[in-house]
């Protein structure tokens, strides 16, 4: 069977979302608020895989400049995945991201991961929504919560100091008249 030619397009999130709760292993779908983008991949005038990006989860990992890919489904499509990933560095790259990462459970190969280009960067990651120490437990817990992740990256630049400004100033008044009384 030939491979099917890919094409990403842009999507929105009910979209995305309405996918990964079909499509995804163990995760649901996410709230609007936390995706910065979304893509789709598109064979034979169907969506077959759809990816999420936006702010990263962990603040340890909330420099600013870090992307985090949040959610990655496919129908199994073949290469979807790698395609999927891909693209999301790429947009992470063009809206100016140091860094790109993601998170797998132990059990997952990674090879979709290793394919474009990115690094395992940290093993045996424990979920602290259900840590005893930190007393938390999670809105609703599901078994892969309890799995260890590993972290991956796609290191685009190095991060560079910056620093935001105290205040926006409001636009002042131009003095112009468009059409009122002289």
């Amino acid at each position: 069977m030939a491979q099917p030619e890919l094409t990403i397009v842009p999507l929105t999130i009910p979209v995305v979302n309405d996918a990964v709760r079909r499509w995804h292993r163990h995760h649901d779908a996410i709230p609007g608020g936390f995706a910065w983008f979304c893509v789709g991949a598109v064979a034979d005038g169907r969506v077959v895989g759809v990816a999420i990006a936006g702010r990263p989860t962990n603040r340890n990992n909330d420099d600013r400049q870090t992307v985090e890919v949040l959610r990655v489904a496919s129908d199994g499509t073949p290469n979807v995945c790698s395609a999927l990933l891909g693209a999301c560095g790429r947009a992470s790259r063009a809206m100016g991201a140091a860094r790109v990462i993601t998170y797998t459970l132990e059990g997952e190969s990674g090879s979709s991961l290793r394919g474009v280009g990115w690094t395992r960067e940290a093993d045996g990651i424990q979920s602290w929504w259900t840590t005893p120490s930190t007393g938390r437990t999670a809105a609703v817990d599901r078994p892969h919560m309890q799995e260890r992740k590993v972290r991956w990256a796609l290191n685009i630049r190095p991060p560079i100091d910056y620093v935001l400004p105290d205040a926006i100033e409001e636009p002042t008044q131009t003095g112009l008249d468009f059409g009122g009384a002289a």
